[in-house]
């Protein structure tokens, strides 16, 4: 059953819906991208897949339009994956369920894929157009934009001509994107040691974090949501303070670039002391509800005794330099900016923490539009790891796309959004990280860049959805921007 049928544009809704029915997470785009490679083959148009499984389509100018200069349109084609703990969903084989809300398009429990899937379907749409006014196109989807931009890495500038990029990656409507925060993901591994318990009197408790928020690591760490990893590594370095306990697992969120909401850590005490846990822990409940009122009203501390095997343990060393990293790791806003108001400069993420046989792991994000400045973070952070006898290692380091204050592709957007609303379009400079930025490398410092989108909510989280109004306004944008390109 087609849920988005009866939506307008027809073309572009429809591509949403067949793309949202293949699964394609960050790692898992095969399917995806050869979907795509066969509707460029379909078409009769120009098609290349390189060995990241970036798709570039090529379509020639409209009539009219044969010599005007080529614009590349871009997006990527994974998403994150994400979804609540009573969702049953496998994102390596599962549709996305969608469903419809009034002018929104929600997922059902797990988040929805229009962070870039909306890009792909617009560019979809036009390929498969017969009406459309349009210079000469590369359609360039990229992989793995969500984990590290590893396909925008890899990308060979010779199979691009184009010098005007428009990137369809953006998630307000009215507002023109022309500068972005770079970032890099950093990773601290703590080495465990383990024990077998010397006690038999302890007992094995799970204390829960639920009902935070979440988001988008980028887009709303100013919000100032609660991080689940961080509220955890508050709660256990309280503990420690009065009760001797030994972990057994610390393991929260899913996502480095995604602020997390839930946060699960396992630790022995001995049986007489669980009721001062649990007093604790009342303490915390009753503490973070005040703090986060108004950012995550719903937040919540749970602790359940569980009648499970146990056959090691943290040795006490571990278990104390676990909990102080989960509690000193950088994490928020670090830097707000100087030159544009109300834009963060600077921040982290500690996304996810892991708990394996021999490591304790702490994935964090670490974003800046200041180089130096993201250079500041991680050496903080590499000097608390050392000093708690961990390492820190780092991947995916991305620039910052820097504002071109000559931009023709931004006053060509200007005057047609003036034209078709009234009103200005609003110029910004986001926190968030783009691909803009490495295309800058990639491509030439020569390619004019220009970023913009329709309103989506929530995204990284299971209640992202997409304003179905929007994405016509965007459309129609977009049309008249290529139409104004000759």
């Amino acid at each position: 059953m087609e849920i988005l049928a009866d939506l307008h544009p027809r073309d572009v809704f429809k591509y949403f819906e067949e793309i949202s029915a293949i699964p394609r997470g960050s790692g898992n785009e095969k399917q995806i991208s050869d979907y795509l490679v066969g509707i460029g083959k379909k078409l009769g148009l120009e098609v290349i897949q390189d060995s990241a499984l970036n798709v570039i389509i090529k379509k020639s100018g409209t009539s009219g339009y044969e010599n005007a200069p080529t614009v590349i349109l871009q997006g990527h084609m994974d998403m994150v994956c994400e979804k609540n703990k009573d969702t049953i969903h496998d994102f390596q084989n599962d549709p996305i369920k969608l469903t419809i809300d009034g002018d929104y398009i929600y997922a059902t429990g797990t988040t929805l894929g229009a962070d870039n899937g909306i890009a792909v379907a617009y560019a979809l749409a036009i390929l498969a157009s017969n009406d459309i006014d349009h210079p000469p196109l590369e359609i360039f989807i990229t992989t793995d934009e969500e984990t590290g931009m590893g396909g925008a890495m890899t990308v060979n500038p010779q199979h691009l001509k184009g010098k005007i990029l428009i990137n369809l990656d953006s998630e307000e409507e009215g507002y023109l994107l022309v500068s972005c925060a770079g970032g890099i993901r950093n990773k601290v591994s703590l080495d465990i040691q383990w024990e077998e318990p010397k006690e038999k009197n302890l007992v094995l408790l799970e204390i829960r974090v639920r009902g935070l928020k979440g988001g988008h690591s980028g887009m709303e760490i100013n919000r100032e949501r609660g991080n689940s990893n961080k509220i955890m590594g508050r709660i256990l370095i309280d503990l420690l303070q009065t009760i001797d306990f030994r972990l057994a697992s610390l393991n929260g969120g899913s996502k480095n670039n995604a602020i997390p909401r839930e946060h699960d850590a396992r630790l022995l005490v001995e049986k007489d002391k669980v009721e001062l846990v649990k007093e604790r822990i009342e303490f915390w409940n009753k503490t973070l509800k005040n703090e986060l009122s108004t950012s995550d009203s719903g937040i919540r501390v749970e602790c359940e005794a569980l009648d499970e095997k146990y056959d090691k343990i943290f040795s006490k060393y571990t278990t104390e330099n676990a909990v102080k990293l989960l509690y000193l790791i950088p994490n928020g806003v670090n830097t707000m900016s100087m030159d544009i108001e109300g834009l963060v400069e600077s921040s982290t993420n500690l996304g996810v923490v892991t708990t394996t046989d021999i490591l304790v792991e702490y994935d964090s994000s670490a974003r800046s539009s200041v180089g130096s400045l993201k250079e500041e973070l991680i050496v903080r952070t590499r000097l608390i790891a050392e000093l708690l006898g961990a390492e820190l290692s780092t991947t995916g380091n991305y620039p910052e796309w820097k504002y071109n204050a000559n931009s023709k592709i931004r006053t060509i957007c200007q005057r047609v959004y003036k034209e078709m609303t009234g009103e200005d379009a609003k110029i910004l400079a986001i926190h968030a990280g783009l691909e803009c930025g490495l295309f800058t490398e990639r491509l030439g410092a020569d390619v004019d860049m220009i970023s913009f989108g329709p309103n989506m909510y929530d995204v990284h989280t299971p209640n992202e959805h997409l304003s179905i109004s929007s994405v016509k306004n965007v459309w129609d944008f977009l049309l008249n921007v290529l139409k104004e390109l000759k």
